[in-house]
């Protein structure tokens, strides 16, 4: 339960991020990197980063290479240490994920994930790594065709097309399992940005499968109302206390 507290405004940060927002194409372009600067209250207690760069993967196939990392500043590595680092691959012209690897330090708890997708096949090889055993565990799952991972399903989510009261739904792969996840768009709301004042759209996203922390209250994403999607903001209550990320650096982005 302490994990799960004192984690989520880091690890599990980018995992709600999946859920934002629905710009055009071209709503991100290559090197794209956001940092967030994470409070848990009133605390100041790290950084959480997105960086989207351009890759060739399997057989030279033009893909994008997400990765997000998550890690505590030196004040609260004495409450609870996070460095976290979660990789998505994704097909750049058909949208969807071919691998995902998952490594988290949270405190004294350790994870290491792998999931390769094989969509034109039907399934995911799943690995998933054992520290006292020192051995992986290996698993084929049968997915959708157009299945994402957690990453893969932000970015897809940046390329649609969406507007207050909509509701987007995508089937997410990640940790062995297959579920639905979700995004409301709630309303407008004009907030001060890096940027300046920017109207936003309010997104409240919705996973429809086993939680992913101890949550108590909704989630609510603050990003910008054009065709990029830029997330800003985020907040959320959780069992003992609130978080909330503001993005605080943005680099290769049209602003």
């Amino acid at each position: 339960m302490h994990r799960n507290i004192k984690s989520a405004a880091f690890s599990l940060f980018v995992v709600i991020l999946i859920l934002l927002s629905r710009p055009l194409y071209s709503s991100f372009m290559d090197g794209e990197k956001l940092t967030f600067d994470i409070k848990y209250g009133f605390i100041g207690a790290g950084q959480a980063t997105l960086h989207v760069e351009d890759i060739s993967y399997r057989d030279n196939t033009p893909a994008y290479k997400i990765t997000s990392t998550a890690r505590t500043n030196r004040f609260f590595d004495r409450i609870f240490k996070v460095r976290d680092e979660i990789e998505s691959i994704m097909d750049k012209e058909k949208l969807v994920s071919y691998q995902y690897t998952k490594r988290l330090e949270e405190g004294r708890y350790r994870q290491y994930r792998i999931h390769y997708y094989y969509p034109e096949h039907g399934y995911t090889h799943y690995m998933r790594y054992s520290f006292s055993d020192q051995t992986f565990t290996e698993e084929r799952i049968e997915i959708p065709a157009e299945t994402q991972d957690i990453l893969s399903a932000f970015y897809w989510f940046r390329m649609q097309d969406a507007a207050p009261g909509d509701t987007l739904t995508v089937n997410v792969t990640t940790d062995g399992e297959n579920y639905d996840a979700a995004v409301v768009i709630d309303r407008k709301e004009t907030i001060k940005t890096i940027f300046g004042q920017k109207e936003c759209l309010v997104i409240e996203p919705i996973l429809e499968g086993e939680a992913l922390f101890q949550q108590t209250g909704n989630i609510y994403i603050w990003v910008t109302n054009d065709q990029y999607k830029i997330p800003v903001r985020l907040e959320s209550k959780i069992i003992f206390g609130s978080f909330t990320a503001t993005l605080s650096s943005a680099k290769n982005v049209p602003y």
